[in-house]
């Protein structure tokens, strides 16, 4: 492993460049990252589908130990005896029509059926618990072995802490930074070639705080895990509460993907890929560009 690769920020000029002051290529992401990065899309990808599945095998979440199905937390459902069927979708005893997306949505035939999710979004596309359980069992462990890789390589070579532990002089533009996102004006120049405060926080709190909590809710709702790891259940406060957690904390990650996504469009799609898939992209003095994970 080069010095530049344990780094991951040295800054070489291009050759074939001859305005070397403005345009210079940006060694951002080793070959391990870039690899654990695509394994955890995959992942996620799949996870999230057969999780859906899984969930629309009894689209309720409740709190506690037990299900109470007379009064879910949150359910997804149709009301049948409305003039047409609608799909409804309550949450904290407020409810919202949702026909044709949750609740009520066409089948492979073209007719309306009630459904929590959509065939389109799930894995597979039929209703098939079994087969939804054996893809999200398999995809949690080899996303659980990559994440695992992936930290202590990070730990190790010292790219963790130079990704996503503010130094103190980020802490003290805090604020300049947050004003920045809001008004999406993105780094350029120099200081591309760092990740800021609010990028660090937010891989941080996403790295070990909402992935391990997912993992642990997953655990959690395992018969078998919770006769080895009982205090899981307590720490959730029961299966139920375990089973409601694991999927408002999925929503949180789909909400930072999609967050994610929209910046990497944002600030300049294709260098972004090129630094994700090759490990260098190009920081152009007139090029707005924003690093990422």
């Amino acid at each position: 492993m080069t010095s530049a690769a344990v780094q991951g920020l040295r800054t070489t000029d291009a050759p074939e460049t001859a305005d070397v002051d403005r345009r210079r290529w940006v060694f951002r992401h080793p070959a391990l990252i870039r690899v654990c990065h695509w394994i955890n899309v995959a992942c996620l990808t799949i996870l999230l589908m057969s999780g859906l599945q899984i969930f629309n095998a009894h689209p309720a979440l409740y709190w506690g130990s037990i299900s109470t199905f007379e009064h879910p937390w949150a359910s997804i459902g149709a009301d049948q005896d409305a003039q047409p069927p609608k799909g409804v979708t309550t949450v904290a005893g407020h409810s919202f029509t949702t026909t044709g997306v949750l609740g009520l949505s066409r089948d492979a035939g073209g007719d309306m059926t009630e459904r929590g999710f959509p065939r389109w979004i799930t894995l597979p596309a039929d209703q098939d618990l079994a087969t939804g359980r054996r893809w999200h069992f398999f995809f949690a462990w080899l996303f659980v072995i990559n994440g695992a890789i992936y930290l202590a390589y990070g730990f190790a070579s010292g790219q963790f802490r130079a990704r996503y532990v503010p130094t103190g002089a980020q802490w003290r533009h805090i604020g300049a930074s947050i004003k920045e996102h809001l008004l999406l004006r993105f780094a350029e120049g120099e200081e591309a070639r760092h990740y800021n405060v609010i990028q660090k926080l937010t891989y941080f709190v996403v790295v070990l705080g909402l992935l391990p909590i997912q993992i642990l809710a997953g655990l959690a709702m395992s018969p078998g895990m919770n006769s080895v790891t009982p205090w899981l259940l307590t720490l959730f406060g029961g299966r139920q509460s375990a089973r409601t957690i694991h999927f408002i904390v999925a929503d949180l990650l789909v909400l930072f993907v999609v967050v994610h996504v929209a910046l990497v469009i944002l600030s300049g799609f294709w260098n972004n890929m090129r630094g994700m898939v090759s490990g260098w992209y190009i920081i152009d003095r007139k090029q707005k560009t924003v690093p990422h994970v």
